[in-house]
């Protein structure tokens, strides 16, 4: 890891000894698939599985820890887009909905690569210089993954099949961020005052819309939760945006960052810390930065009526 300011570095914990795992032969993402995941974390080694109790019950000062060392399986070529077909066996995405499973219930949003659990995420030339998860040119802001939908993630999973030393996943959590903001500026992120634009993935071509006012801290007045997005969150008044700019810039200036390696798993909890990303040059040689990615909420049933399976179907837009 290479720290690129004074913020805690989150927790590694290393797992050389990870064990053989039955990865069943079911559709990744089917029920049956998801059911031996959530049954192989009885298998995972004791200092990841207690790893991974305690990040549940209760945030580390960073937002986020590393598993390391984690099987990922034969890699083809790195997939020209998130979507494109390849053939592999399912270690990487047996690994990470196990790892998911454990920490809650693992979602797919329908607007996001179809609703699939676990997500591919490369590089694209199309998506070079967007503020998007195909993004290589431009840096990618700090935001909370989903910070505009009613149901976002609690848990963000990112593994690593390959990696590339130029790009680093940058992290802000509010616990090293809150004791550099004035107080009056904590007070107003407290109010509801903010209001988020929906991310164009969302959106399928239709207009977009400013969601209701919200607070962007809530919660324990010292060890609150965050919801923030750099690029799509503005004030609803002029005190709200100043305040909304001091945090942005405290985050700008108080964050870490690090370049996963191959079986590294970055799980960031999505209440507490903002990630994103630096800029780096793919070479579109079938080696590029490869990533899947998972998300998990504590409880399903709170997106009933707006879920099908796993699937979160939540509508935006006009």
């Amino acid at each position: 890891m290479t720290t690129l300011t004074e913020h805690v570095l989150p927790s590694v914990i290393e797992s050389p000894a990870w064990p053989t795992m039955p990865v069943p032969s079911a559709a990744i993402g089917s029920p049956e698939f998801v059911r031996a995941a959530g049954h192989a974390a009885r298998l995972l080694p004791a200092d990841v599985h207690d790893a991974l109790v305690d990040f549940a019950d209760a945030p580390p000062q960073a937002g986020a820890i590393v598993l390391r060392g984690l099987p990922v399986g034969e890699l083809p070529f790195t997939p020209t887009s998130p979507t494109a077909p390849f053939v592999k066996d399912s270690v990487s995405e047996f690994t990470l909905l196990t790892v998911a499973r454990r920490l809650g219930q693992p979602v797919g949003y329908l607007p996001e690569h179809g609703g699939d659990l676990v997500q591919n995420l490369v590089p694209t030339k199309a998506g070079a210089d967007r503020q998007v998860s195909t993004s290589s040119k431009v840096q990618l802001m700090f935001h909370t993954e989903a910070a505009f939908h009613p149901h976002r993630p609690r848990y963000l999973l990112l593994l690593c099949l390959r990696g590339d030393e130029s790009a680093a996943t940058t992290l802000s959590s509010i616990f090293e961020v809150l004791p550099r903001l004035p107080l009056d500026v904590v007070d107003t992120l407290f109010q509801p005052r903010f209001r988020t634009a929906v991310d164009e993935s969302y959106l399928h071509g239709r207009s977009n819309e400013l969601g209701a006012p919200m607070a962007v801290l809530r919660g324990d007045r010292d060890r609150p939760m965050m919801v923030f997005d750099a690029d799509l969150m503005v004030g609803t008044d002029e005190e709200a945006d100043a305040a909304l700019r001091a945090l942005s810039a405290a985050v700008e200036s108080h964050h870490t960052g690090f370049a996963l390696q191959t079986g590294d798993m970055l799980i960031v909890d999505n209440n507490v810390a903002v990630h994103g990303r630096t800029p780096y040059e793919p070479r579109f040689d079938g080696y590029d930065r490869w990533l899947q990615r998972s998300m998990a909420v504590a409880d399903l049933s709170l997106s009933d009526g707006e879920r099908n399976g796993r699937v979160i179907v939540t509508h935006f837009g006009s």
